[in-house]
């Protein structure tokens, strides 16, 4: 008989949560979908992670703690920084599902891990602020609402594919060309 491995079960879900949620969000996803793709039963699932919605906001915070890992705000290189987020984007592109599902279930409602979450925005914000302060970044919008547009341009089209195409173009000339209006437009907003 195989040794247990709770460790390897536990990243087999939680893998397996991430593609769940990713596809059919909080609502449409099912444990027992979960835990057949992860080869594990519910009841583990439930020992291990809680509820439904606390795997979800477990799987989001981690996706989230990944990006801010590999992709940290840099105020003195903005433009490679977003360079940066696009590329993370464009391979791991779950994490923006996942948000954007978070976004329909909840709405303007406060999140179950709101208090981390500001605190994980906040580091962000506080590393525009200290290249406004600097003088590298403009100061002409504040550094959260920065963030928040920044943030904005870099992830959009991977959040709605469908617009990039008809509006952009499907070509990787395309892509490339809206690249470069997004830095473009970054470069504007964040000159001094």
């Amino acid at each position: 008989m195989a040794a247990r491995d709770p460790e390897a079960t536990k990243a087999r879900i939680f893998q397996a949560a991430i593609d769940e949620f990713a596809r059919h969000g909080i609502a449409g996803a099912r444990i027992d979908r979960i835990a057949s793709t992860a080869r594990a039963n519910k009841q583990l699932i439930y020992a291990y992670f809680g509820n439904k919605a606390e795997l979800f906001t477990q799987v989001l915070d981690k996706c989230m703690i990944d990006l801010a890992v590999s992709v940290p705000v840099d105020p003195d290189d903005i433009e490679g920084w977003l360079d940066r987020l696009m590329d993370y984007h464009a391979a791991h592109p779950e994490l923006l599902r996942l948000l954007f599902w978070e976004g329909l279930a909840y709405g303007s409602t406060e999140l179950p891990d709101e208090d981390e979450r500001q605190a994980h925005y906040a580091r962000k914000v506080a590393a525009l602020q200290d290249g406004q302060d600097r003088g590298v970044v403009s100061a002409a919008i504040p550094a959260r609402d920065l963030l928040f547009l920044l943030i904005a341009m870099a992830n959009w089209a991977t959040v709605v594919p469908q617009m990039k195409r008809i509006l952009v173009g499907a070509d990787d000339t395309d892509g490339d060309r809206l690249r470069a209006s997004i830095k473009e437009a970054a470069r504007r907003i964040t000159a001094r």
